[in-house]
Formats: structure tokens, C-alpha cells, sequence
């Protein structure tokens, strides 16, 4: 088995001592692991202004480029886990979380926490494959 760190500029820069993403391959197999994404915009390295759906919308898009950097895309996300600030936000995060899943809805856990870092209102992680 190997292990390969994902780094891509069109994501936030780490705002600790982990990395944006993981790739982990044996054999012919290989799954991308990302580090939760907060609504944090990669030109600016600042926290976007706005409610869930502008924060979620920013995620996704974080997500989405480190999913295109691992070569692969939202339909092969397996599982997803959501933190969320304020469960009362559940339904317009998941309006926003729809439009980039559509039909393939993989796995899903959603948490109420009481906080995330930068105050975010949403914060979410992938698990996806690469080939296939």
C-alpha cells in the first residue's frame, strides 16, 4: 500500500499540521480522503462572507478542486461526512449539497457540532475512488 499527499492551490492552503487531501493506493485500487474543507476562498486565503448556502457553495467548490486534482469527480464520492453549526440549516445546505451531487448521493453522516474552525457554519469531508 502506498500513501500520497493531494495538494492543489485552488483549495485552501492547510490552516494546520495536516494535509488538503490523502491518496491511498495497492494494487489497482486508489481512494482520495480529504481533510474537511471550511468555506475559505483559495485566491484570497479568506473566510467568504455569507450564510450556509454561500459557506456550503464555497466548500463544495473546495472540495471539487481537490477532487479534480486526484482526477476523479463528485459521482465517485463514496462518503461524505457534514458538520454542521446549527441543525436548523440542515435543509439549505442540502439544497446547495444537492446541485453538486444530483443522482449519485453517496453515503452521508451529518453532525450538529458547537463549533468549527473559523466559526464556519459547515464543514465537510469526502472519501471518493479514482478509477473506474
Amino acid at each position: 500500500m502506498q500513501k500520497d499527499t493531494v495538494y492543489t492551490k485552488n483549495a485552501p492552503e492547510p490552516i494546520g499540521p495536516y494535509s488538503q487531501g490523502i491518496y491511498v493506493s495497492w494494487d489497482t485500487q486508489q481512494m482520495l480522503y480529504t481533510s474537511g474543507q471550511v468555506a475559505i476562498d483559495p485566491k484570497t486565503g479568506n473566510f467568504i462572507d455569507g450564510g450556509i448556502k454561500e459557506q456550503t457553495r464555497q466548500v463544495l467548490e473546495n472540495i471539487k478542486a481537490l477532487l479534480t486534482e486526484a482526477k476523479t469527480d463528485f459521482k465517485k464520492v463514496i462518503k461524505t461526512t457534514v458538520f454542521i453549526k446549527n441543525m436548523d440549516d440542515f435543509a439549505a445546505m442540502n439544497e446547495v449539497y444537492a446541485e453538486y451531487f444530483g443522482e449519485s448521493k453517496p453515503a452521508r453522516s451529518t453532525v450538529e457540532v458547537s463549533r468549527l474552525p473559523k466559526d464556519a457554519l459547515v464543514e465537510i469531508e469526502v472519501i471518493a475512488y479514482i478509477f473506474g
